[in-house]
């Protein structure tokens, strides 16, 4: 085996800028306070929510990967964060508005260490954060939990996805999960101040998709993303016909 040793990315960061560092690493603490926590809502969304998942076969056991789904409650990255195992569980990040999830040094405490999320600022981001987590996820095997709407519906209905996502992978054949949350609004909307118990939740995962092909420029992100969102459009569940007289 070729050894490839190298200084953690967040090596001499200070305690407060570390939580926020798009280069964060997880450490022994930070893994063991990931793992329980991942027990514990894995447990919650079963006996709350009757949590089923679908389509479990298509995600990669290790990454780097990024999975996408429609986005209405703060039960989705819990969700998502719920159906992996092995290696993936354990390098997995959801990317969350930094705005509210790092806002204050307990809230990113939180957000850091049990949910293992990376901040990304609405109207902020740089494009060199954005290259930071391109690289992260080819070069550490990372899976990234992601919502390109960009914002929590407030009426259930999917937004059309940003380009942000196209960023990530384009051109570089890392796989796009694509998946959809059915009930996660009526079991957490937006406006609820905490979860609804009893308001059944399902994921349903789709195979994943590839973009080598795709151009590393806005119009290659563009693809990807409009690629993706079809990808998950498709996994919705489809109404019922009509009653024939």
């Amino acid at each position: 085996m070729d050894w490839n040793l190298r200084p953690a990315r967040d090596l001499g960061l200070p305690p407060a800028e570390r939580l926020r560092s798009l280069g964060r690493e997880p450490g022994l603490v930070g893994l063991a306070v990931n793992a329980a926590w991942r027990r514990a809502v894995r447990g919650y969304l079963r006996a709350a929510h009757g949590f089923r998942v679908e389509g479990a076969e298509n995600l990669p056991r290790e990454g780097p990967f990024v999975m996408v789904a429609n986005h209405a409650s703060h039960l989705d990255a819990l969700a998502l964060l719920a159906a992996l195992r092995g290696p993936a569980a354990r390098r997995a990040h959801a990317l969350a508005a930094g705005e509210l999830f790092f806002g204050n040094t307990a809230r990113a405490a939180l957000s850091a260490y049990a949910i293992n999320a990376l901040p990304v600022w609405r109207g902020r981001s740089r494009r060199g954060e954005l290259d930071t987590m391109r690289a992260r996820l080819a070069e550490d095997a990372l899976a990234y939990i992601l919502f390109p709407e960009g914002t929590r519906s407030r009426s259930g209905a999917m937004a059309p996805f940003q380009p942000g996502l196209g960023m990530l992978v384009a051109g570089t054949g890392i796989p796009v999960v694509p998946c959809w949350l059915e009930g996660a609004r009526d079991a957490w909307p937006a406006e609820a101040r905490l979860p609804r118990p009893g308001r059944p939740l399902a994921l349903s995962i789709g195979p994943p998709l590839r973009f080598p092909e795709a151009r590393n420029d806005r119009a290659g992100w563009q693809s990807v993303s409009a690629a993706a969102e079809a990808a998950v459009r498709g996994l919705a569940p489809q109404p019922a016909p009509p009653d024939q007289p």
